[in-house]
């Protein structure tokens, strides 16, 4: 048969494969989230998360020094506090637990990229993320909090923080925090598109952030609307957001795509919990192949246009990465 194109020539060896390949991953583009509790000598493993931990700060050196030799070197902190509050007070408290685990990291690992979550969801009594008004969190009444929490961070030793908190004109308000206290120089990578999304359960149980009354729909996004995920970002980006998030990944690749297509700053997009979770129960069922789904999943992601993948699989990619299996 004559035919002057053939694709197959290009997808007939390993080698060939790889020359050709559209996507390309680096272990650069992953970040791995930790959690950080009270206490020492903690390493205890997530029932609802299978192989991640909870450490307490003297265990996190550990932690980072086994994803340094995977190739991973950026991290994503969530704390845990002993204590909560109406006011979720050790979200900002100088020797929180995630201020704590920031020095330590940060004197040690004087290199690595450290990243912190900014909210207020594990730290108030309520589980919500932010200050209440009756059972309504109040918008403008949060904003001093988070910008406050987003400080302390700076001031501990983050390079960049990330609010989660879905506040309007949260991105502003850490902005102006943070330029009039001498840290003009640290980045806000926003969850500017973060959904209210029924994939966070095993996270809520590894954070103990679930909310003690109704849910986060009145301030997390709704799955159903993309134009609005773009409207989100826009005014992030206006306020003075250096980086953008989608979250979570997997069921919203259309909307990473979109907001690719729209705006030219960094694009994250978080593989959440509960996409992790399915993973290993599949496995863990002898129903898929854990590794081949892991690496088919990250591609899907950087091919729908993020530049940075948080992912509870980061050492995993990172090998994968490495042995050319992917990327």
């Amino acid at each position: 048969m004559e035919l002057s194109e053939r694709p197959r020539r290009l997808r007939r060896t390993p080698v060939l494969r790889s020359l050709a390949r559209e996507t390309r991953l680096s272990p650069r583009a992953l970040i791995w989230p930790l959690f950080i509790v009270e206490g020492q000598g903690i390493r205890r493993e997530i029932p609802s998360l299978p192989g991640q931990y909870h450490y307490s700060p003297d265990k996190l050196p550990a932690a980072v020094e086994e994803a340094l030799a995977a190739g991973v070197s950026a991290f994503l902190l969530f704390g845990l506090p002993a204590l909560k509050d109406e006011l979720g007070s050790g979200a900002y408290d100088p020797n929180g637990v995630v201020q704590q685990g920031l020095r330590l990291l940060r004197e040690r690992f004087p290199h690595i990229l450290l990243i912190t979550d900014v909210c207020m969801c594990e730290y108030t009594s309520h589980g919500h993320c932010g200050i209440l008004h009756g059972h309504e969190v109040d918008n403008d009444a949060t904003l001093p909090y988070i910008a406050k929490i987003a400080l302390s961070h700076a001031q501990a030793g983050a390079d960049i923080v990330a609010p989660s908190d879905m506040m309007d004109g949260r991105v502003a308000a850490i902005r102006r925090t943070l330029d009039n206290n001498s840290y003009s120089h640290i980045p806000i990578l926003s969850y500017a598109v973060k959904y209210a999304s029924a994939f966070y359960g095993p996270f809520r149980d590894a954070a103990g952030s679930a909310p003690a009354f109704g849910d986060r729909k009145g301030y997390q996004m709704d799955p159903h609307n993309v134009r609005e995920a773009l409207r989100e970002a826009a005014l992030d980006v206006r306020e003075g957001a250096d980086m953008l998030m989608v979250k979570p990944a997997m069921s919203y690749l259309d909307v990473v795509h979109a907001v690719r297509e729209r705006f030219d700053l960094p694009l994250a997009a978080y593989s959440v919990s509960g996409e992790y979770a399915m993973i290993k129960a599949g496995a863990q069922a002898g129903l898929i192949d854990e590794y081949a789904i892991l690496c088919e999943s990250a591609l899907s992601v950087f091919r729908a246009g993020a530049d940075i993948y948080i992912t509870y699989y980061a050492k995993e990619l990172a090998q994968a990465i490495q042995k050319g299996d992917i990327g």
